[in-house]
């Protein structure tokens, strides 16, 4: 029991990692292993998850892009209701791919997960009515320590896709979400060319 498969490079970038577990079905419904350790070390995610949080949004609500400043995690991604498009974008200093993004849709029906490394931008949108998002991490929650790009920056340009019948401006997000700066600005904080 508890059989993955993990596409490896997302959109080419190394690290992100699609997992599809093995669902098991009958007339009375389903089961299905979330996260068995052995497997995913055996796939390539080794690591030690430290906190689980889960949160609940309507439809069109935009979290995101987010990532942690000093206390960077690795993070298991899933839907557990309804679906989000997902994405990562990779702040890793030095990585090829730094500044390209990957999205995915995860949904309670097809039960897809992401696996996001430390060094990553994440946020997501929902496509459904409602959804509720679980993940899991590998640093306990530091106040103070987030950090954010505009999800909507042209220059990482990602194709988010609407929930159907809305437009950009009937889109929720919070007040932070609303004004981060782009990766030209990341970069110059960090100094990075």
């Amino acid at each position: 029991m508890g059989k993955i498969t993990v596409i490896d490079n997302c959109g080419g970038i190394a690290g992100l990692k699609v997992i599809e577990p093995t669902v098991y079905g009958d007339e009375r419904g389903y089961f299905v292993e979330t996260y068995n350790y052995n497997d995913f070390a055996a796939a390539g995610i080794d690591v030690t998850f430290v906190q689980d949080n889960q949160s609940a949004s309507k439809k069109g609500v935009l979290r995101g892009l987010h990532f942690q400043i000093d206390y960077p995690q690795d993070k298991l991604v899933r839907v557990i209701k309804g679906e989000v498009f997902d994405v990562a974008v990779d702040l890793r200093e030095g990585s090829p791919t730094f500044g390209k993004w990957f999205g995915e849709i995860l949904s309670e029906d097809n039960k897809k997960q992401l696996f996001i490394p430390k060094n990553f931008a994440h946020g997501f949108v929902v496509l459904s009515d409602y959804a509720e998002f679980c993940y899991k991490v590998t640093d306990f929650y530091h106040p103070n320590d987030e950090g954010g790009l505009l999800w909507k920056d042209p220059d990482i340009g990602i194709k988010w896709p609407f929930p159907s019948g809305m437009k950009e401006e009937d889109l929720t997000l919070s007040d932070k979400d609303k004004v981060w700066g782009g990766i030209r600005e990341y970069k110059e904080k960090k100094g990075i060319r």
